[in-house]
């Protein structure tokens, strides 16, 4: 080959190499900016979803409490109300425990996302824990000392608290608060002629606002063994202003219904009973709080004592996002919320299916 076409071919050469690497440099420099961009739109669209979800009341607008029907378009919020104000049959229902529930598939076919993975989760702003401190006995009666805990981001709050301890047909109830510590104490008797699974329903409301509100609900024995874990004998489903009981065990006999808020305790009004169902009235209390429902009774042979929330919360919806390789590829938005004068944290969690399957 001449001198020549040897240089012509090592000039095109190295022209070619130069051309590539610089391209490549080129995409390594992009990429980054087409990554942000990518990121910028998955959270945008996730914050547009999530205020949808709040500001929509679906179709029909009142289709919580429409019990078994499956909307036609998806929402949460009340209709009637301020902006972020939500239904609470309408979160009862995307509680996997409710017997009125819809599905996960209901929802995604409602909003039609067929690209994307949604997860929801509703919860009260803060946490409440409590335990049995101490038990003192006399000939009449046995006085158990608890122990709350209140915390935000796990940081102590300081609260005002309201507990009931209910076994049978006896309620006691005290009011206390937690300090600067988060921690607080509160004592209740209960008579030693009964004896069973008892609760402790204890209210936590923030001293900063009257508006936020948390809840815990303890069980433990009286005078017995350590009782059976909630959900073990009945499924509660509140909606409408209703109660079903379902049985899960056979043979069950339901002795005591209650419901209690920050303020107030009534016994639940029975308006129907079936094979294996009861159904109690709600009232509609003026009160800033969420109600507890508890349930009393037996099997026969072993005595119990449930309850849920309702609104029927916290709840969690959807996907679980919790590991480090899917939290790293999804997106969050957190909002604070309002069912019935009392907040919560609204979070809704959105992963594309492309990066699912990456």
């Amino acid at each position: 080959m001449p001198a020549s076409s040897v240089d012509t071919f090592f000039a095109c050469s190295l022209m070619v190499i130069l051309v590539v690497s610089a391209m490549a440099a080129t995409v390594k420099v992009v990429q980054p900016h087409i990554d942000q961009i990518s990121e910028k739109r998955r959270a945008e669209r996730s914050e547009g979803l999530s205020k949808y979800l709040l500001q929509s009341t679906g179709i029909p607008i009142d289709w919580g409490k429409l019990e078994h029907d499956i909307p036609i378009a998806f929402g949460l919020a009340s209709g009637a109300r301020g902006p972020y104000e939500l239904d609470p049959d309408k979160v009862s229902r995307l509680n996997g425990e409710n017997i009125h529930s819809i599905t996960y598939t209901d929802i995604m076919s409602t909003l039609g996302i067929e690209d994307m993975s949604l997860s929801i989760q509703l919860r009260p702003l803060f946490d409440v824990s409590a335990s049995l401190a101490s038990t003192r006995s006399t000939e009449t009666e046995a006085t158990y000392t608890f122990q709350l805990s209140t915390t935000k981001s796990g940081l102590p709050l300081s609260t005002w608290l309201k507990c009931y301890a209910v076994v049978g047909a006896h309620i006691g109830n005290t009011s206390s608060s937690t300090a600067s510590n988060g921690i607080g104490f509160a004592n209740l008797s209960l008579p030693n002629s009964l004896h069973g699974p008892a609760l402790l329903v204890a209210f936590a409301k923030a001293k900063a606002s009257s508006h936020l509100i948390s809840f815990t609900v303890l069980s433990f024995g009286h005078n017995s063994d350590t009782p059976q874990p909630n959900k073990t004998f009945v499924r509660l489903s509140p909606l409408n202003h209703s109660l079903n009981v379902s049985f899960r065990q056979p043979n069950l006999t339901v002795s005591k219904a209650y419901v209690f808020t920050c303020n107030y305790q009534f016994n639940l009004s029975e308006v129907a009973t079936g094979p294996e169902t009861i159904e109690y009235i709600i009232p509609k209390l003026v009160d800033s709080s969420p109600m507890i429902l508890t349930i009393n009774g037996d099997n026969a042979s072993t005595a119990f004592a449930e309850w849920t929330a309702y609104p029927q919360l916290p709840l969690q919806i959807g996907p679980d996002f919790t590991d480090v390789t899917t939290r790293s590829q999804s997106v969050t938005s957190t909002h604070v919320v309002n069912i019935n004068s009392v907040l919560y944290e609204f979070l809704t969690t959105c992963q594309s299916v492309m990066d699912q399957n990456a």
